[in-house]
């Protein structure tokens, strides 16, 4: 396809630089570094020009600089969404002001949700403030909610904030190895009704842990989304290297683009790039 297509979620990591943890059912298979000398070759036979650069760590300092520098240097990397201390909004402030000092692609914030006790992490004052911070700065946010009660809040804040850029990653996690439905196809409506949010049409790691890539299980959930959202606010993205737990950068990307393929030009145009360089401003 003749366009500038994005890959607008995907990480890197160093072993010998940071302390990584990861679900015991992943074993050993990410203990090796993933670098952009990695991704590079598998971007170039995919057609992929571009990407967004996701942080994995929850730490002042450190990860989210060395993305920041690297999405200097690295071509591909158009943008990068790291990580704030979003519980102390002060903290928030200063550190939006330093990042943005510092140069580079700073197009959103991450928080790992999915790793809270709490599912109502999201909707403490602080936390709240500090997203009124990131609006303000016309960053946006990633939000990965991976059960009911974590979408409920994300909900909250999406009706709370409507100035905010929300984006819903990995398909609001979809009941894929149940092959269920309800609640989350409700949650999805629900989520749609909002014009600040929009999806990443991507499969995150609690589901790739016990689940081969499957383009036709994943058609019926992706089709429900984009009938929801429309191409406008979906954007096609890999998870890598999280997907190689269960599939190939290739077939991932090729899954994404079939699952698309009914599309007219101008939505698949949206989904494979125009949305993402829209939301996140790279």
């Amino acid at each position: 396809m003749d366009q500038d297509m994005i890959d607008a979620h995907h990480h890197f990591w160093w072993t010998g630089r940071h302390a990584y943890t990861w679900p015991d059912p992943v074993g050993d298979r990410f203990a090796r570094d993933f670098t952009p000398d990695d991704l590079r070759p598998e971007l170039a036979r995919a057609g992929v020009k571009g990407t967004v650069l996701i942080q994995v760590l929850h730490q002042v300092g450190g990860e989210t600089e060395e993305c920041l520098d690297l999405s200097k240097e690295v071509d591909f990397v158009r943008g990068v969404v790291g990580w704030l201390p979003l519980a102390d909004p002060d903290a928030t402030s200063r550190a939006i002001e330093r990042l943005s000092a510092r140069g580079g692609k700073l197009v959103g914030v991450r928080h790992l949700i999915s790793n809270e006790p709490d599912p109502r992490w999201l909707l403490q004052d602080g936390v709240l403030e500090s997203l009124k911070l990131l609006a303000a700065a016309k960053l946006a946010f990633d939000a990965i909610p991976v059960n009911t009660a974590q979408f409920e809040s994300v909900l909250e804040v999406t009706r709370r904030l409507p100035e905010l850029k929300i984006v819903i990653n990995h398909l609001g996690r979809p009941p894929l190895p149940e092959q269920g439905w309800e609640p989350w196809a409700t949650q999805i409506a629900r989520a749609a009704e909002h014009r600040n949010v929009s999806m990443k049409l991507s499969i995150g790691l609690d589901i790739i842990m016990r689940w081969r890539w499957s383009t036709d299980a994943v058609r019926r959930y992706s089709d429900h989304v984009l009938d929801l959202f429309s191409p406008d606010r979906v954007m096609a993205a890999s998870n890598w290297p999280v997907i190689l737990l269960g599939a190939s950068y290739a077939e991932t990307w090729n899954g994404i683009t079939d699952l698309v393929a009914e599309l007219s030009a101008e939505e698949r145009r949206a989904v494979l790039g125009a949305t993402a360089k829209r939301i996140y401003g790279l």
